[in-house]
């Protein structure tokens, strides 16, 4: 007898459609599986036979086991198709009579105890299942909570092998599993340490608010203890909440990824990936034996924090390139390619110099010029052309904080934020993947930021004067368009032209070194 019931694979953060047949026949005891299986998969046997047998299921009878996994030209990975095995096993040896066990998807791992065990990709399988018109999708309790996020698919979460018979068969009743995606959203706060504790540094807090209301890469430089990290930290708390689709964007990477702490919840707030020096340009960019988002995807509609930036691997730092130019990451592999969303805010701290003194006032710097410079060039030209704010952070003496007065809070600065994300979600309404300013494509700028006369002048001046490149050019553009926006302006002043150009420390001679 054959049964058929419905799973899915994950290719990049998208799911395919997945049919799982099992044929059973009165026979010397054997079992196959087919369909271009990977090791886990092809292990299944070991664990769904012992699972049957420790769930009350085991048989007098020996039967011969024919799984097939198809579209068989779709390499099929993990434990996600032990429970759909098992229960199509179920029903092809006459153990269950569910009379419709097609309009059902499966997912799960069996332990050896028939316990069904959390795992990946679940919120994409799901969104799939609902796609091909699905009654409902059998997951594990654990992974629960992400798939009721997708609307129009009932969610049934189980514990047991025995359970979900037991729902099959009609004995036990399992309510869906339903959550307000909207009002799930809408109802999470920011978080993060508060600006409030920062005193002095306006001009560097005045340089992460404009890059948080545009989604502007940052560079920050300055000498060790002058607060880099420590502004860097705060900046979770000022970031616009997400969206509905940019949070479903967002909970399909991660869930694909499964390497979150608390893995398979859905994200509500935009993440701050801060990966250390050491990690390998795999870790970053994603891919390896088994592909899976890398830290640039983690932190797609959120930031990602490299600190000590020139100590990461030159190679690493490369890598990074392509995804700030084009948003997404492209992993081609022999027998298939895989492509992971990478729309993030790029946040840098570096000192100057190796021992961190290079043009403080308060330390002498004990590197040579030849030391110096090999360590500025650790990042490229290229890479800095496309960080659109770079700043100076110098260390506030301990006199001056010991008088200054608390700083602005982040709610406020948030307020600001958030309001200058809706005029531009109002601008790019319609446009695809286009959030914020930095998204916007170079064919749109000239619409969307309207100079004055003496604006237009001073940005010719500015481009002529540091010889920029053409995409130091539109970044201004996209800068000045958001300072703007933070004062509620239609057309983009010499205020703000002045302002971003300002931001481009490193174009000018010496840069920050002079």
């Amino acid at each position: 007898m054959v049964a058929k019931c419905y799973g899915g694979a994950i290719n990049g953060v998208e799911s395919q459609t997945v049919e799982i047949e099992v044929n059973s026949t009165l026979s010397t005891s054997s079992f196959t599986i087919v369909g271009l299986p990977d090791a886990a998969v092809k292990e299944a046997k070991e664990r769904v036979a012992t699972a049957l047998k420790n769930s009350g299921f085991a048989s007098k009878d020996e039967y011969a086991v024919t799984v097939n996994l198809a579209p068989a030209d779709i390499r099929k990975e993990g434990p996600i198709y032990d429970l759909p095995i098992a229960v199509c096993l179920l029903k092809a040896t006459g153990r269950l009579k569910n009379e419709s066990l097609e309009e059902y998807a499966l997912i799960g791992e069996l332990s050896l105890s028939g316990e069904v065990r959390r795992v990946k990709g679940v919120l994409p399988m799901a969104m799939e299942m609902r796609r091909i018109g699905k009654r409902a999708v059998i997951v594990p309790e654990a992974n629960a909570e992400e798939a009721s996020v997708v609307g129009g698919i009932d969610v049934i979460p189980v514990r047991t092998l025995r359970e979900t018979a037991q729902y099959l068969n009609g004995e036990i009743a399992i309510l869906p599993r339903r959550t307000d995606l909207a009002s799930l959203v809408a109802h999470d706060a920011a978080n993060g340490e508060d600006f409030a504790d920062v005193k002095g540094q306006d001009s560097v807090k005045r340089a992460i608010e404009v890059a948080v209301a545009g989604g502007h890469n940052l560079l920050m430089i300055g000498s060790p203890g002058s607060g880099k990290t420590m502004l860097a930290r705060r900046i979770p708390s000022i970031l616009p909440p997400l969206s509905v689709e940019e949070a479903l964007e967002v909970s399909k990477i991660h869930s694909v990824a499964g390497r979150e702490k608390g893995a398979g919840t859905f994200v509500t707030r935009r993440p701050f990936r801060a990966p250390h020096h050491t990690v390998s340009s795999i870790g970053l960019l994603g891919g390896g034996v088994h592909p899976s988002p890398g830290e640039v995807s983690l932190a797609h509609r959120g930031v990602l924090f490299l600190d000590e930036f020139a100590e990461f691997p030159r190679a690493a730092l490369e890598t990074l390139r392509q995804p700030l130019e084009d948003g997404h990451v492209g992993v081609s592999r022999a027998n298939a390619a895989y492509d992971y969303p990478s729309r993030f805010m790029l946040v840098a701290a570096m000192n100057p110099c190796p021992c961190g003194y290079y043009g403080d006032e308060t330390h002498e710097c004990r590197c040579r010029q030849s030391q110096i410079l090999k360590y500025q060039h650790r990042v490229s030209g290229p890479l800095l052309d496309r960080i659109d704010i770079q700043t100076g952070v110098v260390a506030v003496p301990v006199r001056d904080l010991e008088k200054a007065e608390s700083g602005e809070p982040s709610a406020v600065i948030r307020e600001r934020v958030v309001n200058a994300r809706r005029i531009q979600a109002a601008r790019y309404r319609g446009l695809k993947g286009v959030v914020a300013n930095a998204d916007v494509p170079s064919r749109l700028l000239k619409d969307v930021c309207r100079l004055t006369d003496a604006a237009h002048a001073h940005l010719r001046r500015q481009v002529e004067r540091l010889n920029l490149s053409a995409r130091a050019y539109d970044r201004i553009l996209r800068v000045a368009r958001t300072a703007a926006d933070l004062k509620g302006r239609e057309a983009v002043s010499e205020e703000e032209v002045l302002e971003a150009a300002g931001y481009r420390a490193l174009d000018r001679e010496n840069g920050f070194w002079a």
